[in-house]
C-alpha cells in the first residue's frame, strides 16, 4: 500500500499542510468537535443508568475531569511527537506499525464514519422537524438532507483549510450562545423558585440502586457527549506554534466545556423531572417547548448549527488521520497527496464522505455508535499508556511539556474500570469492538507487511494512483489542463514521512 515519494522537479522540496490554526481556532476545534448531538442524546443515558439526578450531575462533573486528565497527557504526547495524526501516529511511534495500524483500521472503517453519519441524521432531522411538526421525518428525506450537508462541507474542506476553520469557528460560537441560553433560562427558574429536582433530599432520591456496572454504562454514556476532546491532535501540523497553542487551547476549552455540559443539565431539571427526561426523545426541544413558549423554535434551531458544526469537525480532523495513515505507509498513497495551491488532503476527504455516505445507506448508525464507544475509549487508554511506555523507552526525550505521572495513572486506572466492567455489562457489544478491531490484522499483513507484492498488483495501485490524481484535476481546473498537470509531479507531491520538528 505504501507508495513511493514524488519530488518537484528541480528541488527537493516538498509541500506540506499549512499552519493555518491559531489559538482562536484551535479551541473552536476542541470544543466544536466535544459540542455535537452528544448533549442533547446523553443525558437522557447518564441518568437512565445513574438512577439519580444528583448522581447523573456528579458523572458530568468527573467526566469532564477525566477528559481534562487525558488532554493533559496528550498536550505532552503532541509536542513530544509533533505529527498530524493523533492517537494514530503516537502508537505507531511507541508500539510500532501493527498496533498503530489496527487503530487506523478501526478509526477510518467504523469510528469517524459512523460518528459523522450519526451526527449529519441528527442534523437533518432537527431540520426538518417543522416541517413535519407530529411525526417522524421521512427516512428518505433524511438521508437525502443529510448528504447534502456532508457533500456540502467536504467541497469546503476541500477548497480551503481558512474556510473550514472559519465555519468550524462560527458554529462553535453559535452553539455556545445556544447552550448558554438554555442555562439563562435554568438560572431564571432557580431564582424563581423552581429547583425542587435539584434539592439534596430530591436529587439523591434514587428510583433504582445503581451497580457498579451501572456506574460505568453511565460514564460510557457521558463520555460519549466528551469525545473528541483529542481532535486538535490530528491536526498538529497546521496549528501555528503548537508547543504553546496546544496546551493553551485543552485549558481553555475542556474546562469550559465541563462548566457548560453541567449547569446545561442543571437547567433541564429545573424544567423537567427525571421521568420526564426520560420519557423525551429530544431534551432540549421539550425544554424549549416548556419554558421558551413562541421562541421553542429556537431549540431544534440551535440543535441543527450544533451538528452542523459537528459533521465539518469531524470531516476536518478524520480526514488528516486519513492523510497521516497513507503517508506511513498503512493506506494507499494518493491519499497522502495534497493540493499544492489549496494545500488541502483531497483524496483523504472524499474518502471519509465516501466511507460515511455508505454507513448511511447501509449501516444502522444507532446500534453501531454502541461499538464506538467502546472501541473510541479502548483507543484513548492505549494512547495514553503509551505515554509511560514512551518515557522508559526515551526517558532523555526533549519534552517541552511533561505531565506528573500521577495523571497518566490516574486515567488509566479510570479506564480499565470502566473497561472492565463495561466488559461484564455489555460482553456482546464489546466482544463485537474487538473484533472489528483485529480484523485489521490480516489486512495489516496482507497490505502493508508483505512488501514483494506481485507487479500486476503494483501496477494497479500505481493506475488507482494515476487515475485518482486526474479526477482531482478535473475537479479543480485552476491548476491547469489535466494533461499538463497529470504529466507534472509538481502539483501533488507526497509529505514527508518524518514530522516536522522544532
Amino acid at each position: 500500500m505504501a507508495g513511493g515519494e514524488q519530488r518537484a522537479p528541480g528541488g527537493p522540496e516538498r509541500v506540506a499542510l499549512k499552519k493555518e490554526i491559531g489559538l482562536v481556532s484551535a479551541c473552536a476545534i476542541i470544543i466544536g468537535n466535544i459540542i455535537g448531538s452528544g448533549i442533547f442524546i446523553s443525558p437522557k443515558g447518564v441518568l437512565e443508568h445513574a438512577g439519580s439526578v444528583g448522581l447523573a450531575l456528579i458523572v458530568w462533573v468527573l467526566g469532564g475531569g477525566v477528559a481534562a486528565l487525558g488532554s493533559l497527557c496528550y498536550a505532552e504526547l503532541g509536542v513530544t511527537i509533533p505529527k498530524s495524526g493523533g492517537d494514530y501516529s503516537y502508537v505507531t511511534e511507541i508500539f510500532g506499525g501493527l498496533a498503530g495500524f489496527l487503530l487506523l483500521w478501526s478509526a477510518v472503517l467504523i469510528m469517524y464514519p459512523t460518528s459523522l453519519a450519526v451526527i449529519a441524521l441528527t442534523f437533518s432531522n432537527y431540520v426538518l422537524q417543522p416541517i413535519f411538526p407530529n411525526c417522524i421525518p421521512p427516512y428518505n428525506a433524511s438521508r437525502i438532507l443529510s448528504m447534502v450537508c456532508l457533500l456540502l462541507l467536504t467541497w469546503v474542506n476541500s477548497s480551503s483549510v481558512r474556510w473550514a476553520t472559519r465555519i468550524q469557528d462560527i458554529f462553535t460560537a453559535g452553539k455556545l450562545l445556544a447552550l448558554t441560553l438554555i442555562i439563562i433560562v435554568g438560572f431564571i427558574q432557580i431564582f424563581k423558585g423552581n429547583y425542587k429536582e435539584l434539592t439534596p433530599s430530591s436529587a439523591f432520591k434514587f428510583w433504582m440502586t445503581p451497580t457498579v456496572g451501572h456506574l460505568a454504562l453511565s460514564f460510557l454514556q457521558g463520555s460519549f457527549a466528551f469525545s473528541g476532546w483529542n481532535f486538535l491532535n490530528y491536526v498538529t501540523e497546521e496549528l501555528v506554534d503548537p508547543r504553546r497553542n496546544l496546551p493553551r487551547a485543552i485549558f481553555i476549552s475542556i474546562p469550559l466545556v465541563t462548566f457548560v455540559y453541567t449547569f446545561t443539565n442543571i437547567a433541564y431539571f429545573t424544567a423537567m423531572s427525571p421521568q420526564e427526561l426520560l420519557s423525551s426523545n429530544a431534551v432540549a426541544v421539550t425544554f424549549g417547548e416548556k419554558l421558551l413558549g413562541y421562541f421553542s423554535w429556537v431549540m431544534p434551531v440551535s440543535v441543527a448549527l450544533s451538528t452542523f458544526g459537528g459533521i465539518n469537525g469531524y470531516l476536518f480532523t478524520s480526514s488528516r488521520l486519513c492523510f497521516s495513515g497513507a503517508r506511513e505507509g498503512h493506506l494507499p498513497s494518493l491519499l497522502a497527496m495534497i493540493h499544492v495551491k489549496n494545500c488541502t488532503p483531497i483524496p483523504a476527504l472524499l474518502i471519509c464522505c465516501l466511507a460515511t455516505l455508505i454507513i448511511m445507506l447501509v449501516g444502522d448508525t444507532y446500534t453501531l455508535i454502541n461499538y464506538v464507544s467502546f472501541i473510541n475509549y479502548l483507543c484513548y487508554g492505549v494512547t495514553i499508556l503509551g505515554l509511560i511506555v514512551l518515557r522508559w523507552k526515551k526517558p532523555k526525550i526533549f519534552r517541552p511539556i511533561k505531565v506528573n505521572l500521577l495523571i497518566p495513572i490516574t486515567y488509566l486506572a479510570f479506564w480499565a474500570f470502566l473497561l472492565i466492567f463495561s466488559l461484564y455489562s455489555e460482553p456482546i457489544v464489546c466482544g463485537v469492538g474487538l473484533i472489528i478491531i483485529l480484523t485489521g490484522v490480516p489486512v495489516f499483513f496482507l497490505g502493508v507487511y508483505w512488501r514483494n507484492k506481485p507487479k500486476c498488483v503494483n501496477r494497479l495501485i500505481e493506475s488507482m494512483t494515476c487515475w485518482g490524481q486526474k479526477l482531482c484535476f478535473v475537479v479543480y481546473p485552476q491548476c491547469g489542463s489535466v494533461e499538463e498537470e497529470a504529466s507534472s509531479a509538481h502539483s501533488w507531491q507526497l509529505v514527508n514521512e518524518a514530522a516536522v520538528r522544532k
